[in-house]
């Protein structure tokens, strides 16, 4: 864990940076909190030749480098284990640049040359109140993006968001339908993907702030992430690898299946109306097929409440929903579905020998085909489901007796019903 306003741990050398350079935003934040991290996320402002700079920088310790934003002249180095970013100061001090910021807690400067904390708007006094306050009401306009930040940095820090600064935010709301939707995602998915962000995900509902891309959100449906986050607390405890799961990522994307359980619940039910939405906000084909896929198989999951699925019912769910089954687990129990109706599923989905969850072909396509002069095509697939509905049923256990059953569904009437 380092400090973030101790040089000495930085991947460089103080020295190569201006007397005129200072840390800002969140990382002089977090130290003035005491927050501690395992990766260094340093922002400095400097009064001239940022991009110069940063690429001196970058050339000196052979690191990575980037221009971000030319025009404003921003520059990223990366280290491994760390990502400085230098900007030009906007305006001409220091202090116009701090004016210029979200909230007070990330307007405060840190000169590490001279030990020195340039605290303009009293933010240091606001982290030590633990108090989310806007520097005006012209710069959150200014990017509304800074309304929703405004409720996943409260979340983040276990703030509150000053009265006045909220009653701005309510005013401002109607903007954030402005805002760029990838932009609009992560700050989302930072509520989404701990308990902490939830009853903050519910207030930015009630304040107007989601509407512009869940408009068929309802107060029900936001309570229910409350009962997922309480399914992750007791579940564990008796399926600790079903958490695993859930706290996965999604084909490397940072969503993970819990986060996108829970966006399930933004969501209208219809999926083809859902599945608009998810790409208005630039979701990937992975986290939508999550989605998705979740609300299609829901009402089956709930359905079975208060009588169990039979065999073949299960093979085929498992077959349609696959990895997706944790998420609908949860969204199953905040819907009110009892652990013990669904325990049994839990229990196959989590054992890779089950051949109901995890089926394993006892008879090839190719060894039916050899063996009952079968050509390739939809029959071949049909007799291999019911070979394996057959064995996981009990009615069969062995290659022989899966080609023997094929072969009487061939010459009977059944195959047409396959």
């Amino acid at each position: 864990m380092t400090f973030p306003l101790s040089p000495e741990t930085w991947p460089f050398s103080l020295e190569l940076l201006p007397a005129e350079a200072c840390l800002v935003g969140g990382a002089v934040r977090d130290a003035v909190l005491g927050r501690r991290a395992d990766y260094l996320d340093l922002d400095f402002v400097l009064p001239r030749d940022a991009v110069k700079i940063a690429r001196k920088l970058a050339n000196h310790y052979n690191a990575g480098f980037v221009v971000l934003d030319k025009e404003r002249q921003i520059a990223r180095v990366v280290f491994e284990g760390a990502t400085v970013d230098l900007a030009q100061q906007e305006g001409d001090s220091l202090e116009t640049d701090l004016y210029r910021r979200d909230f007070t807690i990330n307007a405060i400067a840190y000169n590490p040359h001279t030990h020195q904390f340039i605290d303009p708007l009293q933010g240091v006094a606001d982290c030590r109140a633990s108090i989310i306050r806007m520097v005006s009401p012209a710069n959150l306009q200014d990017d509304p993006l800074r309304l929703l930040r405004a409720y996943r940095q409260a979340a983040q820090l276990g703030f509150t968001i000053e009265s006045d600064t909220q009653s701005v935010i309510r005013q401002l709301a109607p903007l954030l339908g402005q805002v760029a939707p990838e932009r609009v995602q992560v700050e989302l998915g930072y509520l989404l993907k701990s308990p902490q962000g939830t009853p903050w995900l519910i207030r930015a509902w009630e304040d107007n702030l989601l509407k512009p891309y869940f408009p068929n959100a309802t107060t029900e449906g936001l309570q229910k992430l409350t009962r997922i986050d309480h399914c992750k607390k007791i579940l564990p405890e008796t399926w600790s690898n079903l958490q695993l799961e859930l706290l996965a990522s999604v084909s490397g994307k940072s969503a993970s299946l819990l986060s996108l359980a829970k966006l399930a619940k933004l969501l209208p039910s219809v999926p083809e109306v859902a599945e608009e939405q998810l790409r208005c906000l630039k979701y990937s084909r992975a986290e939508i097929k999550v989605v998705i896929t979740a609300l299609q198989y829901l009402p089956q999951l709930l359905s079975h409440a208060h009588s169990e699925m039979s065999l073949r019912e299960q093979y085929f769910f498992f077959q349609n929903v696959g990895s997706v089954f944790p998420a609908l687990v949860f969204l199953a129990i905040a819907e009110g579905m009892g652990v013990e109706a669904i325990a049994s599923l839990i229990n196959r989905y989590l054992t890779p020998e089950d051949q109901v969850a995890h089926p394993t072909p006892l008879v090839t396509g190719n060894e039916l085909m050899k063996t009952l002069n079968l050509p390739s095509g939809k029959q071949v697939g049909q007799l291999l489901t019911e070979i394996q509905i057959a064995r996981i049923e009990g009615k069969i256990a062995s290659g022989d007796e899966g080609i023997e059953l094929a072969a009487q569904l061939i010459n009977s009437q059944g195959m047409a019903n396959c």
